[in-house]
Formats: C-alpha cells, sequence, structure tokens
C-alpha cells in the first residue's frame, strides 16, 4: 500500500514547528495588496497587514492557489510513489477546494477534502490524518475518515472589532460603528461550511475571551489530544497565557497549541480575534 501524505491549504494556520512535527506539507494562497502578491504565510504577516492598514487603510484581496498551482504540488509527491489527502478550507469560502478537485482528476492518488472548517480547524483534521496514516491506513481510507470527522470539529471565534469586516463588505458601517459603540464583540461558529455569528458579548475583550472559552468548552468531551488556541495577533502574551491555563482546567491532559492565522483568516477579522478549537466526541 502506498504511503498516504496529508497535506493542506496554508489557511491551516499550521505553524512551521508543528508542519515539520507531523509532516503536513502545505500549499500557499496568494495574498495581493496593490501592485504586489504575496504567498500566504510566508512573506506577508499579519503584523505587516496591520502597520500597512494602519499607515494607509488598505487590506488585502486573497485569492485560491491555481489549478497549475494544485497539479505541480500533487504531481511532485506522488512521484515519489505516495499518494495525497489534500484539506482544503471551506468550500463555501473559497474557490480552493473546486481547484484541487480539478486539478486531483490529473494527478492519480490525490483525495481532495472539503473540510468544511478554517484554520486550525483544518490543522485538527490534518494532524488525525497524519496519525491514521501512521498507522498504516491508506489514503482514499483517512480521506473517507476525515470527512466523517469534520462534523465534531468545533471552529469558531470571539471578535475585539467588526471593522476589519465593515471593511471587507461583509457588515454595514452602521453595524460595525453600534458594535464598537456598545463594545459588543460577536462571536462566530462553522456551522454547514459557513461563518455565522451566533452570540455577542459585551464589555472589554479580556473578560469575554474567559467567558467565552468557559462556554465553549464547559460540558464538553474533548476527542483526540490536540486543542487549538488560535489568535490574529496583538493579544498580550500574559493575557493568553491566563486563557491557556483556563483551557486546561477544562481539557486536562490535552495538548493546547497556541496558533496565529494567517492573512487569509486574519484580514476579515481584524487583530485580537481569538478562538478555541477542538475535536468533540
Amino acid at each position: 500500500m502506498a504511503k498516504a501524505i496529508i497535506t493542506a491549504d496554508s489557511t491551516c494556520d499550521l505553524s512551521p514547528e508543528l508542519r515539520e512535527r507531523f509532516g503536513v506539507r502545505t500549499v500557499p494562497l496568494t495574498i495581493t495588496l496593490g501592485e504586489e502578491s504575496f504567498l500566504d504565510g510566508e512573506h506577508f504577516t499579519p503584523a505587516d497587514m496591520y502597520r500597512r492598514y494602519r499607515a494607509d487603510g488598505t487590506l488585502p484581496t486573497t485569492s485560491a492557489p491555481s489549478l497549475q498551482q494544485y497539479a505541480d504540488f500533487f504531481s511532485e509527491i506522488t512521484r515519489d510513489g505516495c499518494e495525497v489527502v489534500h484539506l482544503t478550507i471551506s468550500a463555501e469560502l473559497s474557490a480552493s477546494y473546486n481547484n484541487a478537485r480539478l486539478a486531483a482528476e490529473a494527478v492519480p492518488g490525490v483525495h481532495v477534502v472539503d473540510s468544511r472548517m478554517l484554520s486550525t480547524g483544518i490543522a485538527l483534521l490534518a494532524i488525525e490524518g497524519v496519525e491514521a496514516s501512521r498507522r498504516g491506513l491508506g489514503a482514499e481510507e483517512i480521506a473517507a475518515q476525515l470527512r466523517a470527522m469534520a462534523d465534531h470539529v468545533q471552529t469558531s471565534f470571539v471578535l475585539d472589532t467588526l471593522e476589519f469586516m465593515r471593511k471587507g463588505g461583509r457588515c454595514s458601517g452602521v453595524t460595525a460603528f453600534g458594535a464598537n459603540l456598545l463594545k459588543i464583540k460577536p462571536a462566530l461558529m462553522m456551522k454547514d461550511g459557513k461563518l455565522q455569528i451566533y452570540k455577542k458579548y459585551r464589555g472589554g475583550i479580556e473578560s469575554v475571551y474567559r467567558q467565552y472559552i468557559t462556554e465553549r468548552l464547559e460540558g464538553k468531551r474533548v476527542r483526540g489530544s490536540h486543542v487549538f488556541l488560535t489568535e490574529s495577533g496583538e493579544v498580550a502574551p500574559e493575557v493568553l497565557a491566563e486563557l491557556e491555563a483556563l483551557v486546561r482546567e477544562h481539557v486536562g491532559a490535552c495538548e493546547i497549541h497556541h496558533a496565529i492565522a494567517g492573512c487569509t483568516i486574519s484580514s476579515h477579522c481584524g487583530p485580537k480575534t481569538l478562538g478555541i478549537l477542538f475535536l468533540e466526541e
């Protein structure tokens, strides 16, 4: 049986250290800012993006890898006799899945999975795929398992501001202004492959983080051994340490990973967005 290699779009937001540890290869989306183009997660960071936005008010656009990029990426791996299980950001949010699926038709041994998730919700599935591959499962079986497991991924975030969503045309200026004025912090979750607002918190963002995490984990049984505390930048280290301790109170022996969302995600949610992402039994 050919070895199964797990791959993902850069929107999985796995750090270089975790990509190396689990052997997950990624294909980057493209970040475009004016006449400049960058590879997501490689040459342009959320910190760069926020500096640019505060200087001139511009935000980047993002685009999926092309069919040729995917075909080249898959071919390089399968050339060594391996098969590929590739995870994409939700097809409801990007053309990545469709492009990867079409490219895979020309490259035997590639199984494309629509994660129905974004950010480290994809990473959770990728890690599960790697662990299944290490147990000796084949690519087709792993892909089927990951499709079934996607329904168990809990992906949610709480936003400090709606300014970036307003700028991206995802909410009105009046809505964003009112939310900021009243200190409303919307919480979003992935459902049916789409991001939806499910709750609105009020108050300072640090107290909202604590309330949000407690509510998301209370009474939940975490499946597997990995939990992601994912943020979009500018959350103070001491706050993250406190929140990690809070997560540990609820999840016990799970390994908690701190992740920074890439520009594809951060360009829509803005700084100080934070999420707790995990697999639920």
